[in-house]
């Protein structure tokens, strides 16, 4: 399974936990119909939804203009596992986390939700930067 896939099947189950009572388990076999999946998936959701307060943090100060409360639910989730991807996955280089959030952003939601997404996490890149976690590469 390409990692690409895996981040749609991880948006995916965020997106259901955050629409249910779902457990981490319960939405990603909800996600993955039976089918097999890489553990990649797994990985990011439990990493998400373990650090959801930290990423939320990082989110809401790289809001300008616009409240955390105000982003809709789909952009919300991308956004949480690229942040979760710029903290806690120093492997994968920060463009490639933020090209594949816009390529999500594009297939779940609109152009406006596009700019939101790039406009932020390259504001939250720069102060990860900024703090050492992890290296632009």
């Amino acid at each position: 399974m390409k990692r690409h896939m895996a981040r749609e099947l991880a948006v995916q189950s965020l997106f259901q936990m955050e629409l249910s009572d779902l457990s981490a388990q319960e939405a990603i076999s909800f996600a993955v119909e039976g089918k097999e999946y890489d553990t990649f998936v797994e990985q990011l959701v439990v990493g998400v939804e373990a650090n959801k307060p930290e990423i939320d943090q990082k989110l809401r100060a790289a809001l300008v203009n616009w409240s955390f409360e105000r982003l809709g639910n789909i952009e919300r989730t991308i956004l949480r596992l690229a942040v979760y991807e710029l903290l806690f996955e120093p492997k994968i280089p920060v463009r490639v986390t933020i090209n594949e959030a816009i390529e999500l952003t594009k297939a779940f939601a609109d152009e406006e939700a596009t700019k939101i997404v790039n406009g932020v996490l390259g504001k939250v890149a720069q102060e990860v930067d900024k703090e050492g976690s992890k290296e632009n590469s």
